[in-house]
């Protein structure tokens, strides 16, 4: 009589290989680590403001003291033109959404590297780092953006219908952000020179975007052409919709968005494609 063997249940094993070439984006692993999404954000929020005295105060006083300072300079001293608005709110309600897009795109460049513990140890879809270090930026937009609405109380600014087109403005910039933010976390992780050249690109990218000066000033086909500079469109587009500036940016806010989305789309099968070496290098 043959002897049975009973064997329990065989474990499970899943293998994790690295990818090749260029492969899809696995966008639903976003949705399934939703939470681990939420966690990182919070995170990010509290350690921005760990230890700090003001705390979120942060949030209003750096776009604030840099109105005052474009006011002082450009405002009054260069005489420069603000479609017939009070410059200084001109220029706060530009400063609003550019400092979201500059801190998500300061914060997410380097958010591989802050996290390279949790990359080493724990497999997760690595795209939730830097799409949290973007989305946290949100609390401090809201904070600046309560200002912007005082400021509009004292000049005495009603909003118009337009107002319904800023969720799709500030969802321009966080695309934005996140479209040039996946390409330098990903650049960051191989040539860390990134994270010194990265506030230089800030810098840069705010003188030549319309926030001290107005984009009327350039005639067409240039105006419109000026939207290849996705925050051109978003900062525009907050103008005319808080604002109700004369000059409809329609056509800037188009091409902005099309070059928004080309950045989001490339960063995103770039960061994809280097992901299988963050864990190595990182």
């Amino acid at each position: 009589m043959e002897n049975s063997v009973i064997r329990g249940p065989q474990p499970v094993v899943t293998e994790i290989r690295p990818s090749r070439g260029w492969i899809s984006l696995n966008l639903h692993d976003l949705w399934e680590y939703r939470e681990l999404l939420y966690f990182l954000m919070w995170r990010d929020i509290k350690v921005r403001y760990k230890q700090t005295i003001l705390g979120a105060a942060w949030a209003i006083i750096q776009p604030f003291f840099t109105m005052v300072i474009f006011s002082l300079f450009f405002g009054k001293l260069a005489k420069v033109p603000s479609d017939d608005v009070p410059y200084p709110i001109f220029s706060y309600a530009a400063l609003v959404p550019w400092t979201f897009f500059a801190n998500g795109l300061n914060q997410s460049s380097g958010s591989l590297v802050r996290s390279a513990n949790l990359i080493r140890k724990v497999y997760f879809p690595r795209l939730v780092v830097p799409v949290a270090s973007v989305i946290s930026g949100a609390v401090d937009f809201a904070l600046a953006f309560v200002v912007l609405l005082g400021m509009m109380l004292y000049f005495g600014i009603v909003p118009t219908s337009n107002l319904i087109w800023l969720p799709l403005l500030l969802l321009l910039a966080l695309v934005t952000a996140l479209g040039v933010g996946l390409w330098l976390t990903a650049m960051n992780v191989q040539f860390r020179d990134v994270q010194y050249a990265v506030p230089f690109l800030i810098q840069a990218w705010m003188y030549a975007t319309p926030i001290a000066y107005p984009s009327s000033l350039l005639d067409e086909p240039w105006r419109t052409l000026y939207g290849i500079n996705p925050m051109a469109g978003v900062v525009e587009g907050f103008r005319w919709a808080l604002l109700d500036t004369q000059t409809v940016p329609g056509p800037i806010i188009l091409v902005s968005a099309l070059v928004a989305i080309g950045l989001l789309v490339s960063g995103a099968y770039y960061f994809r494609r280097m992901e299988k070496t963050f864990a190595d290098v990182v």
